[in-house]
């Protein structure tokens, strides 16, 4: 969706997503030199679990966020054609299946 939710986060909060997000990016090419370098197999799994862990934390944030922000202001709004669009994307966003 291209819907955004404006001023609802703090840059403060965005910095942090981001720190997070540049963290994972250097663990994910610390396992591209672990392929590379042909590391043991079950040392490559433990980091790519790390990494998996800290983008559910990551997600975890942002729909905290979407929560917070624009479903409580689609709330408040009384735009029952806001709200009932904030809560399908909860939905469709909570039934996602990992391929």
């Amino acid at each position: 969706m291209t819907d955004v939710c404006e001023g609802h986060v703090k840059a403060a909060d965005h910095s942090a997503l981001l720190g997070r997000l540049k963290r994972v990016e250097g663990q994910v090419r610390g396992v591209a030199r672990m392929i590379e370098d042909e590391r043991y197999c079950i040392d490559i799994l433990t980091q790519i679990s790390a990494i998996k862990a800290a983008l559910t934390s990551v997600e975890r944030e942002v729909l905290k966020t979407h929560a917070d922000y624009c479903v409580e202001n689609a709330l408040a709004a009384g735009d029952i054609e806001d709200q009932r669009q904030k809560f399908a994307e909860l939905i469709d966003v909570a039934l996602r299946r990992p391929v």
